[in-house]
C-alpha cells in the first residue's frame, strides 16, 4: 500500500450503443414502425448519419446509451470534482466501513504532479507526511474503541484529500460528452483531466462515431474560455486528434 496509480477501465456498457442511437433518432422522423427501422439500422452504415446528429446538436437521442467505468488510484479531492457531475451514477468505497491502511501498513494516496516535478527529495517527504498521517488515523481509531465503522467513521477526519478512493462510475453519453468538453480543457484540474482522457480513450474504442470529436470545446470551434484561455488551443487539438489515430 501507498503510492497508487490511476486505472480506467469500461466495465459495462449499453450493447450496440451506435445502433441504438441512430434507432432512437430515426423514429423521430419516420413513419416507420420500430421492426422496420430496426433492420433498416441494421443493414446501413450509421457513421455519416450519427455525424449528422451530433453536428445538429440533437442529443438527446444520444442519453439512450450508457457507460460504467471502474475507476481507481484517484484521489478524494477528485471525487469533490467529479461528483458536481449530477446526471451520472456514482458507487464509492466508504471510508466509514473501510479501514485506511492494514496491517501496519500506510493507506493508498495521491501524489501531485507538481510535488513529484519537486524531485525526489519532496516525494520523500510527502510519503513521510503520509506516513505520519496514518499513525494519526490508528491512534484515533485506538481512542475511538477500534469497534469497526463506529471508530473510522470519525477517525476518517484526519485523512488528506490526498487520500485515494475507488468507484463504479455510470454516464449516459450525452453527459459524457459534457463532461469531457470541461474536464479534457486544460484550464481543468490536472488530475481530473487525465481521468477524462482515459475514459475518451476506452468510449471511443466502442463508439468512435459518437465521441468521434469529443474533448475540450476548443477542439471544434473557438475556446469557450474567453479571457481565460490557455492559449494552445492547436496544440489541444493536435493532442486529441492524436488519440483518435491510436
Amino acid at each position: 500500500m501507498g503510492e497508487v496509480e490511476l486505472k480506467v477501465k469500461l466495465i459495462e456498457y449499453t450493447p450496440n450503443p451506435e445502433k441504438v442511437v441512430a434507432m432512437a433518432a430515426k423514429l423521430c422522423y419516420s413513419p416507420s414502425d420500430i421492426d422496420d427501422i430496426m433492420h433498416g439500422v441494421t443493414e446501413k452504415d450509421q457513421s455519416k448519419f450519427l455525424q449528422k446528429l451530433v453536428d445538429m446538436g440533437h442529443l438527446s437521442t444520444i442519453e439512450h446509451v450508457n457507460f460504467t467505468f471502474g475507476i481507481e488510484g484517484v484521489s478524494r479531492s477528485l471525487l469533490a470534482q467529479i461528483t458536481r457531475h449530477r446526471i451520472a451514477s456514482f458507487s464509492v468505497k466508504s471510508q466509514r466501513y473501510v479501514r485506511a491502511g492494514n496491517d501496519g501498513e500506510c493507506f493508498n494516496y495521491i501524489i501531485p504532479s507538481s510535488i513529484r516535478g519537486l524531485g525526489d527529495e519532496y516525494v520523500i517527504r510527502f510519503k513521510q507526511q503520509m506516513e505520519e498521517i496514518q499513525k494519526w488515523y490508528d491512534e484515533w481509531v485506538d481512542i475511538l474503541g477500534n469497534t469497526g465503522e463506529d471508530s473510522y467513521q470519525d477517525a476518517r477526519f484526519v485523512l488528506p484529500n490526498a487520500a485515494e478512493t475507488k468507484m463504479i462510475l455510470t454516464m449516459n453519453a450525452r453527459e459524457l460528452l459534457h463532461f469531457f468538453r470541461l474536464r479534457c480543457c486544460n484550464r481543468a484540474q490536472w488530475e481530473i483531466r487525465t481521468l477524462a482522457k482515459e475514459m475518451l480513450k476506452e468510449v471511443q474504442k466502442v463508439a468512435p462515431n459518437l465521441f468521434k470529436d469529443a474533448g475540450p470545446g476548443c477542439l471544434t470551434g473557438v475556446c469557450p474560455e474567453g479571457r481565460m484561455t490557455c492559449g494552445r488551443a492547436k496544440e489541444v487539438r493536435e493532442e486529441f486528434l492524436g488519440m483518435e489515430a491510436e
